[in-house]
């Protein structure tokens, strides 16, 4: 039994360091008044409560299972570098480690991919049990295990289950975490024991926050209750590929393209997929088609137009939008893993060859765009073997999950590599007919796949549930009651099967198949080369990501892994599919040697920042049509150049400040039209005058800023926002609309009102780079209807382009006066966009004592949407950021030890720690620290270091 632990003694670093440190000694001191006053749940906790859980962090201990002695060393940050001399104890300590600082968000976490969080937290939580045992995740993840992983995989994955356990051995939960304490106060629950598949069903949350574009899918069908094809189209413009280059431009998929093209063969499939052909449909037609449905339309009355006709289903009517509505519902409701549920996922990185860097080897940056969290979803820590043998294979340092053994992001001695989401559609919406105790597949009724799962409930009865699944996936319309009954006036084809009492939905996605992903992390963390590396890519099957390469000999790369859909010609998997006809199910998968790579290109940089991979006809397969539109990456490859452009030499540094680019790219775009209009209102005119001589740069004390994204965030709710259906609008927010009828006209005079549904963080439009691309295209037709509003209030009405933004300038410059005061010297954007860090559970659904001992914040920060510096905010429902760079890197093949990192918040997770969130305020100030490798260079910077010993 390990022994009682002792708080570190590590100083907290710099004068940022000292201020939180105070901080924290204020909320011990405020918590321990407030509660034995009665304040919170009635408990008394003493400070010895509070601090009982901080980790032992210099001495020794012993760990029963260790082959040998293990050293920790933490820097003054507490990050941590271990030091084993097999693989088993590396990862074991690894797994020891972790659980020090992380073990209560390693346990939600693992409720949550098992669809347990009701046994932590309650009843509350039994709606999302229910949806997440409907995915089945756990189950996925234990097939994994028991059928698709390497015996080497299965053998780290143990020994770290194996580390954690020996932490939580003969610990109660007020020994683990301060939460733990709390949850004492009203749950008897009881942490359990870690096991490996706990490890391996992390990455199904990973895949589901990335799993492409399924929230699009929903969101088009939703529109069709208001809007036509056409407007619907000018919502989703095409990719400017002219204007924004794509990801591989020199990569290997040409050699492909012309094998294609000279055998004449077109998207059929590839790989071992179970589809039964690659299906011949045209779906141009105006009822009968088997393609995508893009028909002529019947011209809704009382709508903005035409509905498409054609088998693959592209109209909602009341019940299908219900339905659509209660699937996002339930998806919004899921804790934030790691994005904000698949809505606004962004990343970047890059990596510039030696020839335009001033070390002569290649420099790589990487920051992953995910919804802030506290912790934050990274750990920073490195893996080291004393000697690199067969016995013990890693030398590596870098990122990972708390709950994973191995690096997810980082470099070992010869390589380094980084991911941004690739938005590749791997996942598909079908529509199912029910007869009887079945479901109809090629007129032919087919029994259910069912299971029973009991839920247990904390304080309360246990719930039982029957999770059904059809060929396509299980049923999500199984799990709300708004789902149970499916699209009852759905416009489908004249072929489709009579609706009866309605359709459901089901899902089918890459994630839901077993898969081999924990086999590639532990393969790249020791991969030598480019050939290792894209090997071992090949293995992470899901979620697919873009991953750049450099190594230290100077070659640099980027390849495209993924288990990768193929569909019948037709289909493009934009819109829910007919899962009643065979013709919509996927043909098979993209074979890994036919994925597109990119090696040691001419042009000596790569850039990915989650734009198109490839260019739209050089390329067979459709990996999606929904690609970010390429801002941040058309901006970081121009940064690039006219660094580059005389052969100029990049830098760290350069590479860190081009991270910190706050250059709003709409800016440039409108503020010229914006200051051309002639203004009668002073104290608008005063507002508009801000923007004269601005720069477009989004720094936290701008002015311009703010009263520039408050005008954008009005030109897009005027335009767009307001003629939504209400299942994308924000949640109360009311307007007076014609109301949808699809048998007759409508009297204009009949408005109805209808309120907003969804969250403020995730409503439409949100104000990212696609409006920038709608506006875009729209700007040169100065009177389309997009550009009318009616008068609201003293506010007149819009009729063109002009008459609408100087609306929205004045209606900004009035919603900044009730925010920030009438005087426009005070203005900031940092006042507006500011970062709040919450505890995902208990900082977000429990007492506001807890919540504000646990929760931090709020930080003013720079930059914005679609900008390099990624600071999200949804123009729908205001300013805040919702999403951040997760963490920052930059990587120097050159000297390993002159790369650069930071994290969100800290190494720890507990709220008292020094280490809680001390990298924070650096994180904000675009600062990055040092990142030791070497063992002179991690000695050098150690300030605790703790021996575990056999």
């Amino acid at each position: 039994m390990p022994p009682n632990t002792t708080a570190s003694t590590g100083q907290q670093p710099g004068k940022s360091g000292r201020k939180k440190g105070r901080k924290g000694r204020l909320f011990v001191l405020v918590l321990v008044l407030a509660i034995v006053g009665g304040v919170a749940y009635g408990g008394y906790w003493s400070v010895s409560t509070v601090r009982a859980s901080f980790p032992q962090t210099k001495g020794s201990l012993t760990l029963d299972g260790l082959s040998g002695p293990v050293d920790v060393k933490r820097d003054g940050y507490g990050i941590p570098q271990i030091y084993a001399s097999s693989d088993a104890d590396l990862f074991m300590a690894q797994g020891y480690v972790q659980a020090q600082d992380r073990f209560y968000e390693m346990d939600v976490r693992r409720h949550m991919t098992a669809g347990r969080l009701s046994e932590m937290f309650g009843k509350g939580q039994v709606k999302n049990d229910e949806f997440l045992r409907t995915l089945g995740w756990d189950r996925v993840a234990q097939k994994e295990y028991d059928t698709k992983l390497s015996a080497a995989t299965k053998k780290n994955l143990q020994a770290y289950a194996e580390g954690v356990n020996a932490y939580l051995g003969g610990k109660d939960g007020k020994d683990i975490s301060l939460e733990y304490a709390a949850l004492g106060l009203t749950n008897d629950y009881k942490p359990q024991k870690w096991t490996p598949v706990d490890s391996v069903a992390w990455l199904k949350a990973m895949a589901w926050d990335l799993r492409g574009n399924m929230q699009d899918e929903i969101d088009r069908a939703l529109m069709t209750s208001r809007l036509g094809p056409k407007q619907i189209k000018d919502l989703y413009p095409d990719y400017p590929y002219g204007r924004n280059k794509a990801i591989v431009q020199e990569g290997q998929y040409d050699e492909l393209t012309k094998t294609f093209q000279q055998s004449g063969t077109t998207n059929t499939a590839v790989g071992t997929g179970t589809g039964t052909g690659t299906g011949t449909g045209t779906g141009t037609g105006t009822g009968t088609g088997t393609g995508t449905g893009t028909g002529t339309g019947t011209g809704t009355s009382g709508t903005a137009g035409g509905v498409a006709q054609g088998s693959t289903v592209s109209a909602g009517t009341s019940a299908l939008e219900s339905q659509l509505s209660g699937l996002y519902n339930v998806l919004d409701d899921l804790p934030t893993a790691v994005g904000v549920n698949g809505q606004g996922i962004g990343s970047n990185s890059w990596v510039v060859s030696g020839k335009h860097t001033i070390t002569g080897k290649p420099l790589l940056a990487n920051d992953p765009h995910l919804s802030a969290s506290l912790p934050s979803v990274w750990y920073q820590m490195g893996l080291h073997c004393r000697s690199v043998s067969s016995s013990c294979q890693y030398d590596v340092s870098g990122y990972t999950f708390a709950g994973m053994p191995g690096v997810i992001i980082g470099h070992n001695q010869n390589i380094a590599w980084g991911m941004t989401n690739s938005g590749v559609d791997v996942s598909d919406l079908y529509l199912e007919k029910f007869s009887g105790e079945g479901y109809l597949y090629d007129d032919k009724v087919k029994p259910f796949t069912t299971r029973d799962e009991t839920i247990k409930v904390a304080g309360g009865a246990a719930k039982k549930i029957v999770v059904r699944e059809t060929n396509n996936g299980p049923l999500l319309s199984d799990r709300d009651d708004e789902l149970v009954k499916v699209g009852k006036k759905a416009t489908v084809g004249s072929d489709a099967p009579d609706r009866g009492d309605g359709y459901g939905i089901a899902l089918r996605w890459t994630a839901l198949q077993p898969g081999t992903s924990m086999d590639a992390v532990f393969a790249i963390d020791k991969a030598k080369d480019w050939t290792e590396f894209r090997g071992a890519a090949a293995l992470f099957d899901v979620p697919s990501q873009n991953l750049i390469y450099a190594d230290t000999k100077g070659h640099i790369g980027y390849t495209l892994p993924g288990k990768i859909p193929t569909r019948a010609d037709g289909d493009d998997g934009s819109l829910p599919a007919p899962g009643w006809d065979s013709k919509y199910r996927w043909t098979g998968y993209i074979a890994q040697d036919e994925l597109p790579y990119e090696y040691d290109p001419a042009r000596g940089y790569i850039v990915t920042a989650n734009q198109a991979v490839v260019d739209e006809d050089s390329y067979p397969y459709t990996l999606t049509t929904d690609w970010g539109y390429g801002t941040r990456s058309q901006r970081i490859t121009d940064l690039i150049e006219s660094k580059i452009k005389g052969d100029g030499k990049i830098s760290t540094d350069d590479m860190r400040q081009m991270q910190l680019d706050n250059s709003s790219e709409i800016a440039k775009l409108l503020v010229p039209k914006l200051l051309k209009l002639d203004v009668k209102d002073k104290d608008v005119r005063q507002a508009q005058e801000l923007l004269e001589g601005w720069d477009y740069t989004q720094d936290a004390d701008s002015a311009a800023a703010a009263y520039f994204n408050a005008v954008w965030r009005n030109i897009v709710k005027l335009a767009f926002g307001n003629k939504l259906p209400k299942e994308l609008r924000v949640k109360g927010q009311c307007l007076w609309v014609d109301p949808v009828n699809t048998t007759g006209p409508v009297d204009p005079t009949e408005k109805v009102r209808e309120c907003g549904q969804r969250d403020a963080e995730q409503a439409q439009p949100d104000g990212g780079d696609r409006w920038f691309e709608v506006v875009r295209t729209l700007m040169n037709d100065e009177d389309s209807g997009w550009w009318t509003t009616p008068k609201s209030g003293t506010r007149p009405k819009a009729d063109n382009r002009d008459e609408l933004f100087a609306r929205a300038m004045t209606d900004a410059r009035w919603e900044l006066t009730a925010k920030l005061g009438k005087d426009i010297d005070t203005w900031s954007w940092g006042r507006l966009h500011r970062l709040f860090l919450k505890n995902q559970t208990l900082g977000t659904e429990g007492p506001s004592l807890l919540k504000y001992v646990l929760n931090r914040g709020p930080w003013k920060l720079s930059g914005g949407e679609a900008t390099v510096n990624a600071s999200g905010w949804n123009a729908a429902g205001g300013y805040g950021v919702v999403w951040v760079p997760s963490m920052r890197m930059v990587v120097n093949l050159g000297d390993l030890d002159k790369s650069k990192w930071i994290n969100l918040t800290g190494a720890s997770g507990h709220a008292y720690s020094a280490h809680y969130t001390d990298q924070t305020d650096k994180w904000a100030d675009g600062e990055l620290l040092p990142w030791s490798f070497s063992g002179a260079a991690v000695d050098k910077g150690t300030s605790d270091t703790l021996v575990l010993k056999p």
